[in-house]
């Protein structure tokens, strides 16, 4: 059972029947642009986007580039115009997220295009040509010339040229001129639009015409009527429906007034219910003394003014009322609540009134009946970068202990895990992909360390042959590989971002190549220049290459192959992963050396048991190639 105060419902079957109603109208030669502008007229444009595209559709229309940035953040990968004029400091927006503004200067053409050659990009476009609406576009009188000068921008493709209907719904003379206008105007291009529009939803219902390809589907497809005559040509069904339920049950004496400035005086004693919603919540303050609102199928009428988060409704005629009970204030049940008689009651819009009803109430989406989703108060989608890092650093630190329900879980998690990863700000997260370590045990051929000083027998020590590879972007025009005798000094290059390999070389050597040596290092087919060098205490070793800088920011293969020596003595081999890795194999090769050779692997992450694979002279270790693995995880080897 639902417990808000207020909550919309979106029927997605209506909103679907609506559509194969409308398509009725169209050629098969026509296609449908869905306007989710405006949050979808209030219905929410992430589900609304969705639902038409499973319907076939795959052109959206938005107000502004913010909305359809959003649309782009939540996945909707389709076309996507923007229909009201773009301002310059919106350009940046639309190219970074592949948008398609309408045009309706030369101006703002000319800017597109210089912003579009610097990114040497061929920008889409659609004009606009204002044929009788005076509003936003091309004067039709002037519009062949301003468009013979803006083909000209080398940047920019003319995709689309479109107009916008003033009263498809109720002057057919005008919309006839209009088309007229556009329709002579086409003739006299020299070329012609992959895309040419005109008719809104009521264009689509009342004009016909043979030199348009796509239509702009809005009001008709949420199941409201642009005009009352509409009814006898589509039928429609409403797609939002407001509801509340009854908070009070109180009764007013004959004289007794209602709500503030006394401006409803009961003429008898009556039974009236207190909803909690108010013009805060999207319902006109106008609706004052006018509104109406539907409880068990019976019209009650609102009585008073309209205060911010409350209404008071005459309930005279209905018997043994509760508090609790649901009231709709919107949508479907009975004619009388439909969004555009409901507008009608005060002289406004329904457009209007579906795009502010319901500011503070939960939304439920429905289809075939059931539940599908919901969206949270307020209808923001999160996006992350409204936030500053500390407020952001503050939703995920709550989420956590939200979803665990133990404060001191999430603190855990917080701090130990995601912090170090996730909430410092000039921290870029790289991860690995397609890792695969090699390590291979030899005998140290007889009279190796003869030219080293002290005694150091090759009977103790294995020679130890590396093999590194993996996908990871670029961070730098070179990286590392590091080598220390103790882990302290080897502890320094665990936080530095330009190390890709770290080596822990036993205390009886020597910092040079004779003990630890890069003998191949690959980025992609690139073989790149070593640089050795010993810094405090250890070794570094500088991989680069000149070609590098032109593949810094990508994706790339990783190839680091070593040679080293590790003691027999050890009876433990540890390789350890100091980055998030998605697909993890290690190989440990010991060609008959070693006996009773055990993997012990410690993983961290959704996989805590990775696959063992035992051989006569290996051991391997490895997950799926989509699996997951946290840095400090590893495998010792133990002999």
């Amino acid at each position: 059972m639902k417990t808000e105060r207020s909550w919309t419902e979106i029927n997605l079957s209506n909103f679907e029947y609506n559509l194969r109603e409308l398509k009725k109208f169209l050629p098969e030669n026509v296609q449908m642009m869905q306007i989710v502008k405006a949050d979808a007229y209030g219905h929410g444009a992430f589900e609304i986007a969705k639902k038409a595209q499973k319907f076939g559709i795959n052109f959206f229309g938005v107000a502004n580039a913010e909305e359809g940035s959003l649309l782009r953040y939540l996945g909707i990968d389709c076309p996507i115009l923007i229909l009201s004029p773009s301002l310059l400091s919106e350009i940046e927006i639309i190219l970074e997220n592949n948008l398609i503004p309408s045009v309706s200067t030369i101006d703002f053409a000319e800017a597109l295009n210089f912003a579009a050659n610097k990114r040497k990009k061929k920008q889409k476009i659609h004009l606009n040509i204002d044929t009788g609406m005076g509003r936003s576009g091309i004067d039709f009188r002037v519009a062949a010339k301003t468009i013979e000068k803006i083909r000209k921008f080398s940047n920019l493709q003319i995709e689309g040229i479109f107009s916008h209907f003033s009263a498809a719904e109720n002057d057919s003379e005008y919309t006839n001129l209009q088309a007229t206008r556009f329709s002579d105007l086409l003739k006299n291009l020299s070329f012609k639009p992959k895309f040419i529009h005109i008719s809104n939803s009521s264009g689509v219902v009342t004009f016909t015409s043979d030199f348009q390809n796509l239509v702009r589907i809005g009001l008709l497809s949420y199941g409201v009527y642009s005009d009352n005559r509409l009814k006898n040509q589509i039928d429609l069904k409403a797609v939002m429906t407001f509801k509340s339920r009854i908070s009070q049950i109180k009764t007013a004496a004959k004289g007794d007034s209602i709500g503030y400035n006394r401006t409803f005086i009961a003429s008898e004693n009556m039974k009236y219910a207190i909803l909690p919603v108010g013009y805060a919540d999207g319902y006109d303050f106008l609706l004052s003394n006018k509104g109406k609102v539907l409880i068990r199928k019976k019209v009650c009428s609102v009585i008073g003014k309209v205060s911010m988060d409350m209404i008071a409704v005459d309930i005279s005629d209905l018997k043994n009322p509760q508090v609790g009970e649901i009231a709709t204030l919107l949508g479907e049940g009975n004619e009388q609540i439909r969004a555009e008689n409901i507008a009608s009651l005060y002289g406004g819009s329904s457009y209007e009134i579906l795009c502010q009803i319901g500011r503070r109430a939960k939304r439920y989406y429905y289809e075939n009946g059931k539940v599908i989703s919901s969206s949270p108060l307020l209808r923001r989608n999160f996006v992350s970068s409204d936030y500053s890092d500390k407020k952001l650093s503050g939703i995920i630190e709550t989420a956590i202990e939200q979803r665990l329900q133990s404060k001191e879980i999430a603190d855990l998690i917080y701090r130990d895990i995601l912090k170090r990863f996730f909430i410092e700000k000039d921290r870029e997260i790289y991860y690995r992909k397609n890792f695969v370590h090699t390590v291979k045990f030899s005998q140290v051929p007889e009279g190796y360390f003869s030219r080293q000083k002290g005694k150091i027998s090759a009977s103790d020590y294995f020679l130890v042959n590396t093999r590194l590879t993996f996908t990871k972007k670029l961070q730098n025009d070179y990286f590392l590989v590091a080598c220390a005798k103790n882990e302290k000094l080897l502890e320094k290059y665990f936080l530095r971002r330009d190390v890709e390999y770290r080596w822990l070389l036993n205390d009886n050597f020597d910092l040079n190549k004779d003990f630890f040596a890069v003998t191949s290092v690959f980025v992609n087919d690139l073989e790149l220049k070593t640089e050795l060098k010993i810094s405090q205490g250890c070794i570094e070793i500088k991989c680069s290459h000149p070609y590098l800088k032109n593949l810094v920011g990508k994706e790339v293969d990783f190839s680091i192959s070593t040679k080293t020596f590790y003691p027999q003595a050890s009876h433990q081999l540890g390789i350890y992963l100091t980055e998030i890795t998605r697909g993890v194999q290690i190989d440990f090769i010991f060609d008959g050396l070693l006996r009773n050779v055990e993997a012990v692997p410690i993983f961290s992450g959704r996989l805590k048991f990775p696959q063992i694979e035992y051989k006569k002279n290996s051991i391997s270790v490895y997950s799926q190639n989509d699996e997951w693995i946290f840095p400090n995880s590893g495998v010792i080897f133990v002999y």
